[in-house]
């Protein structure tokens, strides 16, 4: 199993998110004679050549035919294989959409889903390869619990605790190389609980993804002009920490959902539904990616551009609150 340390931390960081998921899948290999691994075409861009070389019978590639990928998948599953297939985030998530949601949510078959490159991190490919859209079907569907991880180290915590979760997920990573580090010391994880990374008593910012580090950097830079801003990193959109977010409701001014994502069914509708029937609430912002289809370019300069960095978000919030 992969440990967690400064050290670790770093080398993931510079690997990104592809790379560390391979490696993770690569670490429980020896330990998990059920895993099968599959690829729509895309072993080397999901990080799994070594894999592939390692365990060459617990690897299938299915070619580029997603719809086929889901539906081999879930025939695996039902022969008692514990199934984790790979393609990018629109591809997976929409191209095979009616498939994920017979076969895993319908079926309730052990596969877990995996979503490379969601968010804006394919950058100049384009909005042809941009997941803004996929957490919002995902997490439509019953029966599937969507997880996105902080960094690359959750990547690695949320690989491990998937092999042994039964039934169907929906992985949702988001970042490039040189992603940002959260976590680079051993920590509790746990699929449906959120986690708090700073207390604070005027808002509680929610974020998950890419958006956990870049929430975290609003919250110093509010703290240093006198907010006090709590950050719940809420990893699982589907089941909802509705406890910790129960807990911000009650501690905070003002909640602030931050979500490399479309504004439109992802995190921060997830938290207004929770809302909407309670009777007192604090009021919400909700920060994402406009409903459209973005301009292509390089992946920071998107972020800056849509108000998806730290300093931005400190904007907002400061307005929000004034």
């Amino acid at each position: 199993m992969l440990e967690i340390t400064p050290s670790n931390a770093r080398q993931w960081s510079r690997l990104g998110s592809r790379g560390v998921f391979g490696q993770a899948i690569l670490s429980l290999g020896a330990d998990h004679p059920d895993l099968m691994v599959m690829s729509a075409d895309l072993g080397n861009s999901s990080g799994l050549d070594r894999f592939k070389a390692s365990y060459p019978d617990q690897f299938l590639n299915i070619g580029i035919a997603e719809q086929n990928l889901v539906g081999v998948a879930g025939g695996l599953a039902k022969e008692g294989y514990n199934v984790f297939v790979t393609s990018f985030a629109p591809f997976i998530s929409m191209r095979a959409a009616e498939q994920v949601r017979m076969n895993l949510g319908y079926m309730a078959l052990n596969v877990k889903a995996v979503a490379i490159g969601s968010g804006l991190a394919m950058a100049f490919l384009g909005n042809s390869h941009y997941g803004i859209e996929d957490a919002a079907v995902m997490r439509a569907i019953p029966n599937l619990t969507v997880v996105c991880p902080a960094d690359c180290a959750e990547i690695v915590k949320t690989v491990q605790a998937a092999a042994h979760f039964q039934g169907p997920m929906y992985i949702r990573l988001t970042g490039a190389v040189n992603n940002p580090v959260v976590y680079s010391e051993d920590y509790e994880f746990t699929i449906g609980k959120a986690i708090w990374l700073r207390e604070g008593r005027d808002v509680t910012l929610i974020a998950h993804g890419t958006m956990v580090y870049e929430s975290l950097e609003a919250a110093k830079l509010l703290e240093s002009e006198g907010v006090s801003a709590a950050v719940l990193n809420m990893h699982t959109l589907k089941p909802l920490d509705t406890e910790a977010l129960d807990k911000a409701l009650a501690g905070s001014r003002a909640i602030v959902t931050v979500e490399e994502h479309s504004l439109i069914g992802g995190l921060g509708a997830a938290v207004a539904q929770h809302k909407a029937p309670l009777r007192h609430s604090p009021p919400q912002l909700a920060l994402g990616l406009p409903d459209e289809f973005v301009a292509a370019a390089d992946y920071r300069f998107m972020l800056e551009r849509h108000g998806l960095v730290g300093a931005s978000i400190a904007a907002r919030v400061r307005e929000f609150l004034a």
